[in-house]
């Protein structure tokens, strides 16, 4: 063994969590004892079943969650309220600019003072509040080793020391893309971080492998700040023109039952809970795609399931299951090209019809961004094109015109009973001249 790997393992050996001390008197604080780290609230064991949003706060507490997880602090004010009417606890996000470009912020003294104190002034004012749960600085922040990112972490750890300092009451995080071993490397050796959590979708498949294989390095605690559905991005089904096909509402809720049974670490002794993702209603590429509620507050089928998952129970009422959804007879993945102008069928297929009569259809066809920003999954949604709906709104059936301008669309559906659901489909279609 040479000395640099002798080195390397003395470093791990000393790399103790800086906040491992005495910090019963504390509000909330990660505890170490016989293996397994334990996240403590008002002084009791804390389990974190939790939401990234901000609203629908009853229906998170009558779900079973206890936690929800936002990424700034706009609406802050009222959010700690409504959060602390409704018995939830918060992880407050605190934005850090990222490091691609150094120059922008971590090489500008002027920016990293005004943002210091910006913070400052806001842990100060939460600072010994019940309802904060932690603190997380940074998104999606990359920690890598190049020498170029020196100063990133002279500023990072000073806004962490100043957090430790100011309120000792909440511990601090921040997130990363996925399992990265060589930011977990570069957090663990160069940051004062109390956790770190991870915005994982699809990789979570082989997390705790890597939590295994990488406990070497890594054997704190850590929790997931992001994890659903796979997402509008590279490598989901896709048509020959680039639309990402998206899964009904109701498969998407057999998808997170799936993947929280499956690959949730759970039994994993670190592990300090998870943040499903998203609970509200929010434009990503569709309206639909992540949104567990619609904008008016409905429930859909994966919110019974983080219920169960919560709570063991499955809710009294279950909305509506849509099987699929046909365009003249075709599904999304054949592709499906029209003229302009030429009438079109659609249908959505419920799993038991005989209930139709108390169920209400709402069909809409949208127009979507062509190619030149695909990758830019919050584009704000168009306007709906009703004109083109010929037949009547509200059946499970109906026909449209398609539209005169060339391009990408989408039918969708969203399909409400009378106990607070709703289910939803859609299918990408193309317009030619």
């Amino acid at each position: 063994m040479g000395v640099s790997a002798l080195a390397i393992i003395s470093i791990f050996a000393s790399c103790t969590n800086p906040r491992q001390k005495s910090h019963f008197n504390q509000l909330v604080y990660i505890d170490f004892k016989n293996g397994k780290y334990t996240l403590y609230r008002n002084k009791k064991p804390f389990f974190i079943k939790g939401a990234g949003g901000y609203t629908n706060l009853k229906k998170l507490k009558e779900a079973g969650g206890n936690t929800i997880r936002i990424w700034d602090t706009v609406r802050l004010d009222s959010i700690i309220k409504d959060a602390t009417a409704n018995g939830i606890a918060v992880i407050v996000g605190l934005p850090m600019p990222y490091n691609d470009d150094m120059d922008a912020f971590y090489n500008n003294d002027a920016k990293i003072e005004a943002l210091f104190t910006h913070y400052r002034r806001l842990i100060n004012k939460y600072k010994g509040n019940q309802t904060v749960l932690s603190w997380c600085l940074g998104n999606e922040v990359a920690f890598p080793f190049n020498p170029k990112y020196n100063k990133f972490y002279p500023v990072f750890n000073r806004f962490v020391d100043m957090i430790h300092h100011d309120d000792p009451d909440h511990p601090v995080t921040t997130t990363m893309i996925n399992f990265e071993p060589k930011y977990i490397l570069s957090i663990k050796l160069r940051t004062n971080i109390d956790f770190i959590s991870f915005n994982i979708f699809g990789a979570i498949k082989t997390l705790n492998a890597d939590l295994q294989k990488f406990e070497w390095a890594w054997n704190g605690p850590f929790m997931i700040t992001e994890w659903g559905i796979d997402g509008p991005w590279p490598g989901h089904d896709q048509t020959v023109w680039g639309a990402f096909i998206e899964s009904t509402s109701n498969k998407k809720a057999e998808q997170y039952l799936n993947i929280y049974q499956r690959y949730m670490p759970v039994k994993n002794s670190r592990f300090l809970g998870s943040a499903v993702f998203y609970w509200g209603q929010k434009q990503e590429t569709t309206h639909t795609w992540f949104s567990l509620f619609d904008r008016y507050g409905n429930m859909s089928a994966s919110v019974n399931v983080m219920q169960y998952l919560w709570t063991g129970s499955w809710p009294e009422h279950h909305p509506p299951d849509i099987k699929y959804m046909l365009v003249d007879g075709k599904g999304a993945k054949d592709n499906i090209i029209y003229k302009t102008n030429v009438v079109v069928k659609a249908n959505v297929f419920i799993l038991d019809s005989t209930k139709n009569n108390d169920l209400r259809f709402e069909w809409q066809i949208q127009p979507e961004d062509w190619f030149r920003i695909q990758h830019v999954y919050n584009q704000k949604a168009k306007k709906p094109l009703t004109h083109l709906l010929i037949s009547e709104n509200n059946k499970e059936t109906v026909s449209f015109r398609t539209p005169l301008k060339e391009g990408p669309y989408r039918i969708s559906v969203t399909v409400y009973d009378k106990n607070g659901y709703f289910a939803t489909a859609n299918t990408p279609f193309y317009v030619v001249e």
